[in-house]
């Protein structure tokens, strides 16, 4: 099964709720609280994240956290990335010699496509969309299909 961690989901909703007003500052405190997660994690999530680029931190009496650029600019692929790593389905999806039968596989090639299809649609949503603060609907690409309406007359 597919599935990102616990503290890779905490840092979607810590995102989310920076999103919300994203000029403003915030503190751990706050956000834990706005969010319900353990302070602990919070301050854990907020420190990976401001790593990674995606926040900027001010110190002091009056500092905080705020997102590094507007939400919709972050996609969800890097917000993934700063958390888990660059997603890859297999060990030879990620990049070349990550596995020790990999010039002999005949499946690399289809895990490699897929990964990258995944990869695109993870850098299609962005945080905007997922926090719900873009007023544009999310979109849902149709890959390498073509739907054709027929007319009716009657």
């Amino acid at each position: 099964m597919l599935r990102i961690s616990k503290l890779t989901d905490y840092a979607t909703v810590v995102l989310a709720a920076l999103a919300e007003q994203p000029e403003q500052l915030r503190t751990a405190a706050a956000l834990a609280g706005r969010t319900h997660i353990a302070a602990p994690t919070v301050s854990k999530l907020l420190k990976q994240l401001h790593r990674a680029g995606l926040l900027t931190s001010v110190r002091g009496l009056h500092g905080g956290y705020q997102l590094a650029r507007p939400p919709a600019q972050i996609t969800v692929a890097a917000i993934l990335d700063a958390l888990e790593g660059p997603v890859s389905l297999t060990d030879c999806s990620g990049g070349q010699g990550q596995c020790g039968i990999e010039h002999h596989c005949r499946v690399a090639s289809v895990w490699q496509r897929l990964n990258l299809a995944l990869r695109r649609a993870l850098s299609d949503v962005t945080l905007a969309e997922l926090a719900g603060v873009d007023s544009v609907q999310p979109r849902l690409p149709i890959l390498e299909h073509e739907i054709k309406v027929a007319a009716r007359h009657d």
